[in-house]
C-alpha cells in the first residue's frame, strides 16, 4: 500500500496536490472571479451568521488538521501548473464502513476541458488503491447537467436523490447522490478515459 497523505497525483497535465495555507491569494482570485458561476452549486448557511465565516486561513488549517487526522484530503487541482479547482475529499471513514464522500469545484475557465474528469479518477484510484475504501460518494445538484455526466462516465452508479439534502443559493436543495464500491472498482479509472 502506497502512502495515503499528504500524496500528489498525476495524470498529464493535471495534478493534485495538497492544499496549503499559502494558496489563499489564488484560491481568493479565482473564487471572486467565478463567484457569478458558482453561486448555484456552492453551500450557504440557511440562516445568517452570527459569527463571520472563517477566513481562508483559518479554513485551510481546518482541512489541513483533519487530513493530518486521516479524515479529509483536501486537494487542489492544478492544470499545467496553473491552480485550477479543489478536489475535497471529507468524512473518511475506517472500521467496518470503509468510506468518504467528496465534492469539486472548478474555475469556468477551464471548464469541460476533462481536467475534472481526470481529477476525479485519480482520487477515486487513490481511495480505493491506496486508502483502502471500500465506499465512496459523490453528492450532485439534479441540474448539474456536466457533473452529472462526469461521474456515470467513470462508472459511479446513481443511488437516488437526497430531498432538500444541502442549503445552496438561499434553498434547500435536492442532490442526486452517485456511489462507487471497490467491488466495481477494476483497478483504475483513468483507463476508462482512454
Amino acid at each position: 500500500m502506497s502512502k495515503v497523505w499528504p500524496v500528489t497525483l498525476t495524470h498529464g497535465a493535471v495534478k493534485l496536490r495538497p492544499l496549503k495555507v499559502r494558496d489563499g491569494k489564488v484560491w481568493q482570485e479565482i473564487r471572486s472571479r467565478n463567484q457569478n458561476w458558482m453561486q448555484e452549486w456552492e453551500a450557504t448557511p440557511p440562516v445568517p451568521a452570527i459569527e463571520p465565516a472563517p477566513t481562508f486561513k483559518q479554513s485551510t488549517k481546518n482541512l489541513l488538521r483533519d487530513a493530518a487526522e486521516g479524515r479529509s484530503m483536501p486537494f487542489v487541482v492544478e492544470y499545467h501548473d496553473q491552480f485550477v479547482g479543489q478536489v475535497n475529499v471529507s468524512d473518511i471513514v475506517y472500521g467496518s464502513l470503509r468510506g468518504a464522500h467528496f465534492g469539486y469545484w472548478i474555475d469556468q475557465n477551464y471548464a469541460g476541458r476533462g481536467i475534472m474528469t481526470s481529477a476525479v479518477a485519480l482520487v477515486t484510484d487513490h481511495l480505493f488503491t491506496n486508502a483502502g475504501l471500500h465506499r465512496i460518494e459523490v453528492a450532485i445538484r439534479p441540474e448539474n447537467e456536466p457533473s452529472n455526466k462526469l461521474v456515470k462516465r467513470l462508472g459511479f452508479r446513481f443511488e437516488g436523490i437526497r430531498p432538500k439534502f444541502l442549503h445552496i443559493n438561499n434553498d434547500w436543495r435536492d442532490h442526486n447522490i452517485y456511489v462507487m464500491f471497490s467491488e466495481d472498482f477494476d483497478g483504475s479509472l483513468l483507463r476508462r478515459l482512454k
